[in-house]
């Protein structure tokens, strides 16, 4: 073949994953963008949550499609199936974790990403610019110094993981990324309160420590970590000969979301030469708010912080985050230089600092333009209003409890947690039936967890949509349901939720 032959062959447009008619993919997308502000709009129509049937179930077990398939069929199973069993966390009913509710305006940020495709692991490029000022606004808001660093990850397990890591690395120095552990990092030793998240023992597993060099620290009356205990666990363990480095406080705890008493557990670390970790997942968002912010004095002095916008920042799924005040040990901790990731001083590749000095991916998605949107657009005025609405929620929960003679709550309401429940012969047996039976009904979707060896309802406002009226909705479905199950009554549950308009 000549060399002419050869250019023409290679000029000739090969196939794509584009459509063949445009005007046809933008009708498509336009009905799948309606439909979803639609879906969003008239959430209050629908039930929180229902279970799948079998059938449906059994379409999500097929084998890896080899031929093609249209695209509006895709979106009509899409329709059909996926839609009416979501989670359920945009519903104002959805009580059952702390999830944020998403905003309509984090949707359109998430398409906006995606038609961008960027990979926010380095390079010279506008979406890290977006980034870094969103890293910015939070160094801003938690006091941290202009030498902070920050990052986007999945979410606060995630955040806690690298916290961890970089403890570890400023414990033991830079031979630990090298030569692994030794018999230093075996006698390295954490220490949370009984309440904190699982994950934070699940960190110490994997950064090598093992789940065993967590020491728990009982909580006193208000379930924050116990300070007295913590100084007794850490004056024995150095004893022993072990080496305390690490200290992990709680802005918000998963059951009650009680607020450790950051202040003194940052003057304790300063005086002990310990790292202070907050696990802030939800709670540390707090600060978006005059009136909570002043229960999350002492935050300001954290040598890390992890938390997540898609809690109490309504930042669609997903958005964690992690900020270190010293950016230049959160860099010793992870930064792997390499031929391939070379900075230069103009081109795409410039740069100094690219986001994959920060954390273990290289490959990361544009998180932070949701966020960015978000803070943008409703503004932190109006975020702290929110998550201050949310708190005053659960006070009037914790009031209709309080009035109910059938009803009783179980721990202190801290921030937006209420933990109470039926009272009834055998009650653990009785208020898990009933937070099934909510569950199915879908007026509402509260979860349990277990409180002094008692099965509590635990409800958890989060989502910006919730009112009154779904709170007192909750507590007359709980009424009503264990007064059936107190007199041996099944209640009968029938739920219909149509799919999306086509």
């Amino acid at each position: 073949m000549s060399t002419a032959a050869r250019i023409d062959h290679l000029l000739r447009p090969a196939a794509t994953l584009d459509p063949q008619d445009w005007d046809e993919l933008r009708a498509q997308g336009h009905r799948m963008l309606d439909d979803m502000i639609d879906y969003v709009a008239g959430i209050r129509d629908r039930p929180v949550w229902q279970p799948m049937s079998e059938a449906t179930r059994g379409r999500f077990r097929s084998e890896l499609p080899r031929a093609p398939t249209d695209l509006a069929d895709v979106y009509r199973d899409f329709n059909e199936f996926v839609v009416p069993h979501a989670t359920g966390n945009v519903h104002h009913g959805f009580m059952g974790g702390v999830h944020g509710g998403g905003t309509v305006v984090g949707m359109l940020a998430e398409m906006l990403a995606a038609g961008l495709n960027a990979n926010l692991g380095g390079r010279d490029h506008a979406p890290i610019e977006i980034e870094r000022q969103v890293v910015d606004w939070t160094r801003q808001l938690f006091g941290f110094p202009p030498g902070a660093s920050g990052l986007f990850v999945t979410g606060t397990s995630m955040a806690n993981l690298m916290a961890v890591l970089v403890a570890r690395r400023a414990a033991l120095g830079a031979a630990v990324r090298q030569q692994g552990l030794g018999e230093p990092g075996r006698r390295l030793r954490a220490y949370t309160s009984t309440a904190a998240h699982g994950c934070i023992a699940k960190a110490l597993d994997i950064a090598g420590l093992g789940s065993d060099a967590l020491g728990c620290i009982r909580t006193d009356a208000a379930h924050r970590i116990d300070i007295s205990a913590l100084r007794t666990a850490i004056a024995q363990d150095r004893n022993a000969g072990l080496h305390p480095f690490l200290v992990v406080a709680s802005a918000g705890t998963v059951d009650i979301g009680a607020i450790d008493d950051l202040a003194a557990v940052a003057e304790f670390c300063r005086g002990e030469g310990l790292w202070f970790h907050v696990d802030g997942a939800f709670g540390a968002l707090a600060m978006l708010s005059a009136e909570l912010a002043p229960k999350l004095v002492g935050i300001e002095q954290a040598d890390s912080i992890a938390l997540d916008f898609h809690k109490w920042g309504q930042v669609p799924y997903d958005a964690g985050f992690l900020l270190v005040r010293d950016g230049e040990r959160h860099r010793e901790t992870f930064a792997s230089p390499a031929a391939y990731l070379r900075r230069e001083t103009r081109g795409l590749a410039a740069g100094a600092e690219w986001p994959c000095d920060l954390g273990p991916d290289l490959s990361r998605g544009f998180r932070a333009l949701k966020t960015w949107f978000t803070l943008r657009t409703f503004g932190g005025d109006a975020l702290g209003a929110m998550i201050a609405n949310s708190c005053a929620l659960a006070r009037e929960l914790e009031a209709l409890v309080l009035a109910e003679s059938e009803l009783e709550l179980l721990a202190p309401v801290n921030l937006n947690i209420v933990c109470f429940r039926y009272r009834a012969d055998d009650a653990d047996m009785i208020n898990r039936e009933i937070v099934a039976d909510i569950h199915e009904s879908g007026i509402a979707a509260p979860s349990t967890t277990t409180l002094d060896g008692r099965l509590a309802i635990r409800a958890a406002i989060v989502n910006h949509r919730t009112q009154r009226a779904d709170i007192a909705r909750l507590v007359a479905a709980v009424l009503s349901f264990g007064r059936q199950r107190a007199a041996g009554l099944t209640p009968l549950l029938q739920i219909e939720s149509p799919p999306l308009a086509l």
